[in-house]
């Protein structure tokens, strides 16, 4: 019975210890998802239409699944992680009663230690004799009351613990398909939305931008001038008389 208490409260407690490790990690990747999306957003506001329309979608997909998250981590603590911690206070009820058992055990073996002495001291003094076997009648009825007592307790706590395990774990698996069927479901729309951007329109929108603020312009005519009108032709002799006036 000592052994059945034992072990429930070393791999309860391992349970409850690892589990709810689990719940805060689960809990520390809702918040980072959070962050993620909040610079989705961000990014998007940055880009162009057809872009940050995408990803601000996506981002509202990923906020989704945050909240079922959410949700996820709330049961796991009311459903999963607290009925474990329960547990610590029935064990210690058990112990208790254990404790109880051996008690009234030490006092039927001290009492049946005693009539022995006085059987084998006195053995002629039939008054104390008679005392002592009854109070080692006494010590065995209780220590027989107690290990009925304790057998009852044992029994009802094996019974309670095999019922709260199937319960426990089969919640921390209903838990745990829920929020991964409803993750799937928004990460497929959020999967369609990817799929269906095409960045075309966004990189034609890039070039044209690039091709205002960086692009091949014509000369400018000078000032004053009509770039409409022919430009006067001299002869070469003219051409070389006025270079020579020039020099001159």
């Amino acid at each position: 019975m000592e052994d059945t208490v034992a072990h429930a409260e070393k791999h309860f407690g391992q349970f409850c210890s690892l589990l709810a490790a689990y719940t805060r990690r689960t809990a520390r990747l809702r918040d980072k998802a959070d962050q993620l999306v909040r610079q989705l957003f961000a990014f998007a506001n940055t880009e162009g239409p057809g872009l940050r329309a995408a990803m601000k979608d996506f981002a509202e997909d990923l906020a989704k699944v945050q909240d079922y998250r959410q949700a996820e981590v709330e049961r796991l603590e009311n459903k999963v992680v607290n009925p474990l911690k329960l547990y610590g206070a029935h064990i210690k009820q058990t112990r208790a009663e254990i404790k109880k058992l051996k008690r009234a055990q030490n006092n039927e073996i001290k009492q049946l230690q005693k009539l022995e002495k006085l059987r084998q001291k006195s053995p002629s003094d039939r008054q104390m004799i008679g005392q002592a076997e009854t109070s080692v009648q006494r010590a065995s009825a209780d220590a027989s009351r107690t290990t009925r007592q304790l057998e009852a307790a044992v029994g009802t706590f094996q019974r309670q613990k095999l019922k709260d395990l199937q319960k426990i774990f089969s919640d921390f698996v209903t838990i745990e398909m829920v929020f991964h069927a409803k993750a799937v479901e928004v990460y497929s729309g959020a999967f369609q939305t990817l799929e269906n951007y095409h960045p075309e329109q966004d990189l034609q929108d890039f070039t044209a931008k690039m091709q205002g603020l960086y692009g091949h312009h014509a000369a400018r005519p000078l000032a004053g001038s009509d770039p409409s009108l022919p430009v006067p032709w001299l002869p070469t002799s003219q051409v070389s008389a006025w270079v020579g006036g020039l020099i001159l």
